[in-house]
C-alpha cells in the first residue's frame, strides 16, 4: 500500500466519528496525516488515542443528552409526505459521501464537488463540477440558511512544467441553485472535520494561515474576526453548542498538559476555561461537552476519557479496550460501536457502564478489505439504532435493549472499491438512505414486518 493510500485509509477510518447531519469536529485523521509538526503531536497523542479508541470492544458514550426513555416502545415508521422508495446509481456524483439536510441530500463524487438530490424522489437537482481531480475524501459538510458549504481544488490548471499546484478552497453554494456565492483559499489541503465548522453566526475555518481560525460571514465570506495561536503550539478545534473552542498543547516530543480555550463567537476573544492533565486528543463532542482522550502511562490498554463542558467542568472515566471496532457513532450520552466480530454495544459516558451488547444483525465485511461498515445511525424519535454493511445488509436494534426490531437487504450493485469511499446510512425523518460507492437506496424501515 502506498503512503497516499494509507493516508486515505486513515482519514476514512477516523472520520467515522460523525452524527447524522452533524459533523463531529474532532478530526483525528488530519492530525495523523498533517504537516510534520502536527504529525509529531498526533504520533505522540492523537494517533495513540485513535488506536486505543478504535480497538475498544466495549467503549464509551459521548455526552450531552440521554438515552431513549426506558419505557418508550419502538413506534411504527411514517413516510414523509411526497416520499417514495428510490434508487440511484450515477458514477461520479455520490461516492465521496453525502450530507442529509431535511428533504435534501448534498453529495460529492469524482465528477462533482457537490450535487443536490431531492430526498423524497432521488431526483438530481443541480451539480457543481470538480476542478481537476475529484478523488478526495470530502463532500459537502454543512448547510444553513440556504447555503451549503463544501471544498474544491483551488485551481484546475497545471503549473509551468506540468506539475499541479495543490490547494483547497472553502466554497459556499446557493442551496437552491448550486451557484457559488463565495470561496476562500485554505492554507493547505486539509479537508477534514476540523478544517471548517459552523458556529453561531458564522463558519469557522482554518484560514488564512495554518495557525489561524477565522470566523467568516456565511452569506458573503467576509472575515468577521480571526484568532491565531503561538508558534510551537498545536490546537485542536471543537464547537460546543455553537461556541468555538480550542484544545492546545506545546508541539514537543515531551508530553505537556492540554489547555482548553473558549472563543467568543462574536468577537473571537479567547478565554482559558480549564487545563486537562497530560497530552490529550480530541475524540468528539456532544452538545456542550468536549471529549478528550489519553492513554494511561502505566497501562497501554486503558483509555482515560475526560469530558470538558463549555464552563470548564471536567469528568473522567477509564475504559478497558477489548477487541477491534469496525465503526462507531456518538448520540447524546451514548457511544454505539460495532466490532469486526459483529457485536454491537452501547455504553454511557456519564457512568462508564455498558448498557447492552448484542449481535449487530448484518454480515460483516472481511477485516482485511479495510472498508468496515457505515457509522451507526440513530432515530431518537423511534428509539432505533441502524446498521448498514457494504454488502447491502441493514438492521435496526432497539436503542434501549439491543433487541433486533428490523432487518432488510438492498442491492448495492458491484461498486468498485476505492480507499476514499466509505458506506453511509443517513436519516430523513423516518426514512433511511443507504449509500455505498455510487449507489444510493432510499427505503422506509417498517418494524414488525
Amino acid at each position: 500500500m502506498t503512503t497516499e493510500q494509507m493516508e486515505d485509509k486513515v482519514r476514512e477510518t477516523l472520520h467515522s466519528v460523525a452524527l447524522d447531519r452533524v459533523r463531529a469536529p474532532g478530526d483525528l485523521a488530519e492530525q495523523v496525516v498533517r504537516r510534520r509538526s502536527r504529525r509529531r503531536f498526533s504520533q505522540a497523542a492523537g494517533a495513540a488515542v485513535a488506536v486505543a479508541a478504535l480497538s475498544a470492544g466495549v467503549v464509551f458514550g459521548l455526552g450531552g443528552g440521554g438515552a431513549a426513555e426506558q419505557d418508550r416502545p419502538v413506534r411504527p415508521a411514517v413516510s414523509p409526505q411526497g416520499w417514495k422508495p428510490w434508487h440511484s446509481d450515477v458514477p461520479g456524483v455520490s461516492e465521496r459521501g453525502c450530507l442529509a439536510d431535511g428533504s435534501s441530500l448534498y453529495c460529492g463524487g469524482s465528477d462533482f464537488d457537490a450535487a443536490k438530490f431531492d430526498a423524497n424522489t432521488g431526483e438530481r437537482l443541480w451539480t457543481v463540477e470538480v476542478n481537476r481531480e475529484g478523488d478526495g475524501p470530502d463532500h459537502p459538510f454543512a448547510a444553513r440558511d440556504g447555503v451549503v458549504f463544501a471544498y474544491r481544488n483551488h485551481t484546475a490548471r497545471n503549473e509551468p512544467g506540468g506539475d499541479y499546484m495543490g490547494g483547497t478552497d472553502l466554497m459556499a453554494l446557493d442551496a437552491g441553485t448550486g451557484d457559488v456565492r463565495w470561496s476562500v483559499r485554505m492554507p493547505q489541503d486539509d479537508r477534514g472535520d476540523q478544517a471548517a465548522m459552523l458556529i453561531n453566526g458564522a463558519i469557522w475555518a482554518n484560514t488564512p494561515s495554518l495557525r489561524t481560525m477565522s470566523a467568516l460571514d456565511p452569506l458573503t465570506g467576509e472575515e468577521k474576526w480571526r484568532h491565531t495561536w503561538d508558534k510551537g503550539i498545536v490546537c485542536q478545534r471543537a464547537v460546543l453548542s455553537g461556541v468555538p473552542h480550542l484544545a492546545c498543547t506545546p508541539d514537543t516530543e515531551k508530553a505537556h498538559d492540554t489547555d482548553v480555550f473558549r472563543l467568543d463567537p462574536v468577537t473571537g476573544s479567547a478565554e482559558k476555561v480549564t487545563t486537562v492533565p497530560g497530552r490529550q486528543a480530541l475524540i468528539g463532542t456532544s452538545g456542550d461537552r468536549m471529549v478528550l482522550g489519553g492513554l494511561k502511562a502505566d497501562a497501554d490498554r486503558d483509555l482515560r476519557v475526560t469530558t470538558v463542558s463549555g464552563s470548564g467542568k471536567q469528568s473522567s472515566h477509564t475504559y478497558r479496550t477489548e477487541g477491534q471496532v469496525a465503526n462507531r457513532n456518538v448520540v447524546g450520552d451514548l457511544l454505539i460501536s460495532v466490532s469486526w466480530k459483529g457485536e454491537a454495544s452501547v455504553a454511557s459516558l456519564s457512568t462508564g457502564k455498558t448498557l447492552w451488547t448484542a449481535p449487530v444483525g448484518v454480515s460483516m465485511p472481511d477485516e482485511e478489505t479495510l472498508t468496515g461498515i457505515a457509522p451507526p445511525a440513530v432515530s431518537e424519535e423511534r428509539g432505533i439504532v441502524y446498521f448498514f454493511s457494504p454488502t447491502g445488509d441493514l438492521s435496526g436494534l432497539d436503542l434501549r435493549t439491543g433487541e433486533r426490531v428490523w432487518r432488510a437487504h438492498v442491492d448495492m450493485g458491484r461498486t468498485k472499491f476505492r480507499l476514499a469511499d466509505s458506506p453511509q446510512v443517513l436519516l430523513y425523518e423516518d426514512v433511511l438512505v443507504a449509500r455505498n460507492g455510487t449507489t444510493m437506496v432510499s427505503l422506509l424501515p417498517r418494524t414488525g414486518d
